[in-house]
């Protein structure tokens, strides 16, 4: 179920796959700084 979520307001955990495909959780990073980045995927419109 999609959250809005609001500036300051922690993300919730989440796990998506990395370049390679191995899977990356965000609770990993709990407590670093992280920049997420989503870009659309090669040959679709966006």
């Amino acid at each position: 179920m999609p959250t809005n979520l609001k500036e300051g307001q922690q993300a919730p955990d989440f796990t998506v796959p990395d370049a390679d495909g191995k899977p990356v959780s965000l609770k990993e990073f709990r407590g670093k700084p992280v920049v997420l980045y989503f870009f659309p995927r090669a040959g679709t419109p966006g």
